[in-house]
């Protein structure tokens, strides 16, 4: 045990951990974001408002029990970096880690009460071998460590390889992603609460066509969490 803490100790040394959005070495090595920058990071606190902005995206196209996201994004924020080098620069560990941050403050307030399982949005088995994962699995892992939820990770697949939404209209986000997924075992669900996980909420297109995939489960019970919620 403490030749591991020695190592580690060296280890730290010679490659300290640094801040994801500002770049300065971290004080400790549990988190990504230094002081200064959890600070600042614009957490929206949507889970404390009733009908919140999140909530309202889904109304007249599926029911939810609630749904939140834990901070703003928009393309000229520092914070994009989060997203980023979590989606595109191979980093998933920034996953399980901001999953364990949003899940701990969220915790307090009661966010995860009656939920039964979290499932992470999934990607296509094409899209997930040239990324070589799944961000959205590894946000729920890190929400998992601290809450004791458990993962779906197989309940639900996505049938249709689609082309990223990220330069795609309104209506081309909803037609891109309208029936693509596919729920196995759905007896597995039924009168269950399940969360669903995904890294960013922008119109919600892509949440409300997982929710189609549970229409038919009895008494089932849909919630949304997001890393992040995309601003204008």
């Amino acid at each position: 045990m403490a030749l591991n803490n020695w190592l580690k100790a060296i280890v730290a040394l010679l490659y300290p951990q640094t801040c994801v959005v500002c770049g300065l070495p971290l004080s400790s090595q549990g988190g990504c974001l230094c002081v200064q920058c959890d600070m600042k990071l614009p957490r929206t606190n949507l889970h404390r408002q009733v009908d919140n902005a999140a909530e309202q995206l889904f109304w007249g196209k599926t029911t939810l029990q609630r749904a939140t996201s834990y901070f703003y994004y928009h393309r000229g924020s520092d914070f994009r970096q989060i997203l980023h080098r979590l989606k595109y620069r191979g980093e998933k560990e920034i996953g399980t880690k901001m999953g364990r941050q949003l899940a701990a403050e969220l915790l307090v307030d009661g966010f995860f009460d009656g939920v039964d399982y979290l499932l992470p949005v999934p990607l296509h088995p094409k899209k997930q071998r040239i990324r070589g994962y799944n961000q959205s699995e590894y946000i729920a892992l890190g929400i998992s460590a601290v809450t004791g939820i458990p993962l779906l990770k197989q309940a639900l697949t996505r049938q249709k390889y689609t082309e990223t939404q990220t330069r795609k209209s309104v209506f081309e986000r909803w037609a891109n992603v309208e029936g693509i997924f596919k729920l196995h075992t759905p007896q597995l669900l039924e009168g269950k609460h399940v969360l669903l996980i995904d890294d960013v909420l922008t119109t919600g297109s892509t949440c409300v066509a997982c929710a189609d995939a549970f229409s038919e489960i009895p008494h089932v019970q849909l919630s949304v969490l997001t890393l992040a919620m995309a601003t204008v």
